[in-house]
């Protein structure tokens, strides 16, 4: 019987995990196979939250054929724990994927864990299927900015080699924006071998909600009070000095407040950093149930993002699109020059601070709060930003659209439905 060719994701996380990048693809893998697409996905067993979650190693879900290997349950708490979890889940992805891999199926590396191309380029190689990097952020070079000399500069410089050779034998190259476009064009890949799809949010259940709607809010005594929101991980990518600087200069108006909600590596010092300055304009939660994510952004009147300089074009903040379908204000912090800065201007859905001028963000979020019609006009451009770039119904067009040029076999026999999609 010939084979039926399938498209097969490899990512660390998948559903039922509820972290930003297993929603991402936990959408697209749904919503391709309603388009009559066969989808496989090899992952891990554990949850973002829960490394001993032990899923089960084999289901179908909402007509996903998932295939979890077993791997190191160190967890994200210590470095050499996550690098362990790293290592096992290349080793044990690759032996699943010699085995499932046929000769015309398309593979998709998203890039967790990090460098995982390197792995699925060669099990695609040896299989003669066809390969996909889908790029969520670029290592080594990530790590180097964060941990400097975490990486012997000479082993950094053969894996950025190694990673860079996967890029190349792959039939397309997924990223987010312009920024990480050129990033991969430097590592001498084809321009007509990059894409960019931007990552998107659920526009039908994140949806624009009055302030005084939100239950979030009303739990938290937020009523009649400025509310600038944080909703997602606080790793080491972000930057919070300034959104504290900021706070500092308003903690005598007490109608400010700021709502932090999530978790992540620089969790811990945020809250210390809070407690240690007396600000008791801070208000923490833990991640908040996807089936909640709408009611916990409608408790902020505008929204924060930041992103380190020295990280544009590797990574691009998903929170983004979140604020965008909730219809909240982007209040950003980072380099002004960034593709996320010009967006926000561009588009007139928020501001664009530096990191480091504190001053200028207070005053920014001063004249928010001072001119409600403002922060009206912007939170309604935010929504229409979403509705017209960022939805999952964008994503999948895109995607359709791409594997239809790399590989027709595996979208030939829905090609009804893929027309309709990429007039949507």
């Amino acid at each position: 019987m010939a084979h039926s060719p399938r498209l097969v994701f490899v990512n660390r996380y998948f559903f039922p995990d509820q972290s930003a990048t297993s929603r991402m693809l936990t959408d697209l893998a749904f919503r391709l196979a309603e388009r009559g697409v066969s989808v496989a996905v090899v992952t891990s067993r554990q949850l973002y939250e829960n490394p001993r979650a032990a899923l089960p190693p084999y289901e179908v879900a909402n007509g996903v054929t998932v295939y979890r290997v077993s791997t190191a349950v160190q967890g994200r708490a210590r470095l050499v724990g996550r690098a362990l979890d790293y290592l096992s889940f290349h080793v044990a992805a690759a032996r699943a994927l010699l085995k499932l891999l046929r000769r015309g199926d398309v593979v998709v590396a998203k890039t967790d864990p990090p460098l995982i191309s390197i792995v699925v380029s060669h099990a695609a190689r040896w299989r003669g299927a066809v390969l996909v990097n889908w790029l969520q952020d670029l290592f080594p070079e990530v790590a180097s900015v964060l941990t400097p000399n975490l990486i012997p500069k000479r082993i950094e410089r053969q894996l950025a080699a190694a990673r860079d050779r996967s890029l190349r034998r792959a039939a397309m190259n997924v990223v987010l924006g312009e920024g990480m476009r050129d990033r991969v064009l430097s590592a001498g890949v084809d321009a007509a071998r990059v894409q960019i799809v931007p990552n998107w949010s659920d526009t039908m259940s994140v949806i624009p909600q009055p302030t005084a709607a939100s239950a979030t809010r009303r739990r938290l005594a937020l009523d009649g009070r400025f509310v600038i929101g944080y909703s997602g991980n606080l790793g080491r990518a972000h930057e919070f000095e300034t959104l504290i600087g900021a706070a500092r200069l308003l903690r005598t108006d007490a109608r400010f407040a700021f709502l932090i909600t999530g978790g992540g590596a620089k969790a811990e010092a945020v809250r210390n950093s809070v407690q240690s300055l007396g600000l008791d304009s801070f208000f923490f939660q833990s991640y908040q149930p996807a089936e909640l994510l709408s009611d916990s952004l409608a408790a902020a009147d505008a929204h924060f993002v930041s992103l380190l300089p020295a990280l544009e074009g590797l990574i691009v903040p998903s929170k983004l699109y979140g604020i965008l379908a909730a219809g909240r204000p982007v209040v950003f912090v980072g380099d002004p020059a960034s593709n996320l800065a010009k967006l926000v201007r561009e588009q007139r859905c928020g501001v664009a601070v530096a990191v480091g001028d504190s001053e200028a963000l207070a005053a920014e979020l001063r004249a928010l709060r001072d001119h409600p019609g403002r922060l009206e006009s912007m939170g309604t451009r935010a929504r229409e930003l979403a509705l017209a770039r960022f939805t999952k119904e964008h994503a999948v067009a895109d995607w359709l659209a791409l594997l239809d040029i790399i590989a027709p076999a595996v979208v030939r026999r829905m090609q009804p439905t893929l027309t309709q999609a990429t007039q949507t």
